[in-house]
Formats: structure tokens, C-alpha cells, sequence
């Protein structure tokens, strides 16, 4: 990685991005993907059970659906319904994952900055290997997923892990993240956040500043946008 450009205090050292919802339109397929899962198992999502399973981990949003429905949480159970899921997601994934506006060019913009860029995802590598042939893993210097960390989004541990493969402070970090679960995750680890909402609307938060896309973010923007999120 090379150094970054600029007075680095007065701006972020690295960029960290969540994937589905913020750089992807995968969040969409997630959504169909768990909805129908549902069905599979015998029973129809509620919209209360689609919103608590946007941007969660797997094993979260399984236990989600499976305590919807009224299922037992065996192992058995919980391992067929992980195989059916992700056999269906891959299908999806293998036929296009679509940008989200603007996630191509930021992503190209951090890199021309010569500033530190994660990828921090609850999707688990199986699937996430996929994801980065789209994303392109030249724009990364790491990837964390889901399965690699102790506990996924709304937990700190993904991103406490991204700053430390960097070799940096949280709060030397942007988080970039759609979700009001990684926003929580991403905050939980003192990065400053921000949120650009794609499915469901994320809360104000004391290390928040919003952004209705990322087209024609700049870096004065990246620098503005870590300054005006107080650590």
C-alpha cells in the first residue's frame, strides 16, 4: 500500500467499505434470497423478519427466520437451511451483481488517494470470493468477512479487524455502510461512519454523517465527511 497523499490528519488513513447495499445492489438479492428460504421452510417473511435480517451476519439472519416461523434451531436444520441459501445466492451472484451509483468511481477515487481501502462484509467468504471478481480486488488491500471474525455485524469485531490488519486506529478509518446494522458495527468500533441508506432508513448516530449516494464524492468530501464525524 502506498503512503497517503496529504496532511493524513486531516483526513481518513484508509477507507472501509461494507459490500451488500453500498458498493452492490446484492442487498436485493439477499432479499429475495431470504425471502424465499422462508417459503422453503414452510412459511411467509414478515416484513418485521426482512428488516432485521438486512445487513445481518448468516447465522443471525437463519435464527431470525427460523424463530419466525416457530423451527427448531438444530444443527441439522440450520446447516440445510445455510446450503439451500447459499446454492441460491450463488445462482444470483453468477448472474450479475449490479454497482451501486457511484461505488465504482469511489472505490477508484481511494485508490488514486493512496489511502488504505477494506472490504468489511457479513457475507461469508464462500460467497464473498464471487462478489470481489465484480468488485474488482485490486481496489482492496484486505478483505474480512463474515465467517473470519468471532462475531459478525452489529459486533464490532469485523471492522476492529480491518483496522488492524491496516495497522490503524478506528478512528483513522471511514467507515462506509447502508445499514443500521453495520452502521452499528462500524460505530461500535469507533470508526467514524459514512451512511449512505439503500433498503431501510438508518438512524442518526453520534459518529454518523449521511449521503444520499456516492456519486461525485471527492477527497475533500472524504476529508469533510471524517472531520464532521466527532471521535
Amino acid at each position: 500500500m502506498s503512503e497517503p497523499l496529504g496532511d493524513v490528519e486531516s483526513g481518513p488513513r484508509a477507507v472501509l467499505w461494507d459490500m451488500d447495499g453500498t458498493l452492490l445492489e446484492s442487498e436485493n438479492l439477499w432479499d429475495i434470497g431470504v425471502r424465499e428460504l422462508s417459503e422453503h421452510l414452510g412459511g411467509v417473511m414478515t416484513e418485521r423478519t426482512r428488516i432485521a435480517t438486512i445487513g445481518s451476519s448468516t447465522p443471525f439472519a437463519l435464527a431470525t427466520i427460523f424463530d419466525s416461523l416457530g423451527l427448531e434451531q438444530t444443527p441439522a436444520a440450520m446447516a440445510e437451511a445455510k446450503a439451500w441459501l447459499y446454492t441460491r445466492m450463488a445462482g444470483m451472484f453468477a448472474a450479475g451483481l449490479p454497482w451501486r451509483p457511484g461505488a465504482r468511481e469511489a472505490l477508484g477515487l481511494v485508490r488514486s488517494l493512496g489511502l488504505g481501502s477494506v472490504l468489511v462484509t457479513n457475507t461469508e467468504r464462500e460467497l464473498g470470493e464471487a462478489a470481489l471478481d465484480t468488485l474488482g480486488r485490486e481496489h482492496f488491500d484486505h478483505s474480512v468477512c463474515g465467517d473470519e471474525v468471532a462475531a459478525g455485524k452489529p459486533d464490532p469485531a469485523p471492522y476492529l479487524r480491518a483496522a488492524q490488519l491496516l495497522g490503524l486506529d478506528p478512528r483513522q478509518c471511514l467507515a462506509v455502510e447502508d445499514s443500521p446494522t453495520g452502521a452499528a458495527a462500524a460505530e461500535a468500533a469507533g470508526c467514524p461512519v459514512l451512511v449512505v441508506p439503500s433498503l431501510v432508513a438508518v438512524p442518526a448516530g453520534p459518529r454518523r454523517v449521511f449521503r444520499e449516494t456516492l456519486v461525485g464524492l471527492t477527497a475533500a468530501d472524504l476529508t469533510a465527511l471524517h472531520a464532521l464525524a466527532p471521535v
